[in-house]
């Protein structure tokens, strides 16, 4: 009987105070897994009850009867409980036996496991157990649950991910990224945690996205950006598609803001193009470079704005002509 088990009981009485359910609350939502032992253990609770007025058994003895059961093998005493609690030791007892064995289970069998997935230098499009698929920007990093098909569970450690979800109603696809929660259907979408934040942006359907306790419900079109230790999540219009040239490899621009480029091509080509100037960081770019070279694409940028690039210790500097 662990203490997680003990607090739970707890919980189910009525009996927690208000850190003891915050700390429920967050441990529920740390982990998909965690979710189902919950509801698992609520279940078996609630049959429970119902045994109550059936039972005629001597509870004191069943219970001393279990412990010498369970303990055997740590000669050691168990702690004895005043049997104070609505349903007695007897129906309390069995939980913590039936519960024990489900966990058990489920970890052996449902998903205690993640398989790893990782793009190293190259950009990488995998198909997932349940036909979703997903293009991984590079050095991106994710793992998924062993038994992805009835768990549809991602934690995703680093990088830049685009989904495009398989829809199933009754198994929603849920990314865990630090302390934020994606949860869909059936969607496609864009995932970048990168600098200690998390980007979402949707491309189809309807992505729910959480942090704490606050949520918020993005649609076609609509990206939200979370940062590290903040609970604030404020939907905006995407305005731009650079998120999208990692997978199409089509730069397209839209009265995009040079400072947006540049940091665009940084990622892309694990360059360091820095600006010298902050006087042409808002300067507004609208082009398209379809599968172009870096070298090309930095030359149509200097002509465009009359600015020049100098190549210093291993940086590329954009600074004014004049």
């Amino acid at each position: 009987m662990s203490d997680r088990d003990e607090l739970l009981i707890k919980h189910l009485l009525n009996e927690t105070s208000t850190e003891e359910n915050t700390e429920i609350l967050q441990w529920i939502a740390e982990d998909p897994a965690n979710q189902v032992y919950y509801n698992q253990f609520k279940q078996i609770w609630e049959a429970s009850k119902a045994l109550e007025p059936k039972s005629n058994i001597d509870e004191e003895q069943a219970w001393n009867k279990f412990k010498a059961k369970v303990s055997p093998s740590t000669q050691q005493e168990a702690k004895i409980v005043p049997l104070r609690y609505k349903y007695g030791w007897l129906k309390i007892a069995a939980i913590f036996l039936i519960a024990a064995g489900l966990w058990s289970t489920y970890r052996i069998f449902n998903g205690v496991d993640y398989i790893s997935v990782g793009a190293g230098k190259e950009v990488l499009v995998k198909t997932l157990p349940d036909g979703s698929t997903i293009t991984m920007n590079k050095n991106s990093l994710l793992s998924f649950a062993s038994n992805f098909k009835d768990h549809r569970a991602i934690r995703m450690q680093k990088g830049e991910i685009f989904f495009k979800v398989t829809p199933n109603k009754e198994k929603p696809f849920i990314i865990d990224v630090e302390k934020v929660k994606i949860k869909v259907v059936g969607t496609s979408f864009n995932v970048k945690y990168l600098n200690e934040q998390t980007e979402v942006i949707v491309e189809t359907g309807i992505v729910k996205v959480s942090v704490s306790g606050a949520d918020v419900e993005l649609h076609k079109g609509e990206k939200v950006i979370v940062k590290n230790g903040t609970t604030e999540l404020k939907k905006e219009i995407n305005t731009d598609q650079l998120y999208t040239f990692y997978r199409n490899k089509t730069l397209i621009l839209n009265n995009t803001p040079l400072s947006k480029v540049i940091e665009t091509l940084n990622e892309a080509y694990q360059v360091n193009i820095v600006i010298e100037d902050p006087r042409i960081k808002n300067l507004l770019l609208t082009t398209t470079f379809p599968e172009d070279s870096l070298d090309h694409i930095l030359q149509t940028i200097c002509e465009t704005f009359n600015i020049k690039q100098v190549h210093s210790e291993g940086k590329i500097l954009l600074v004014n002509k004049s």
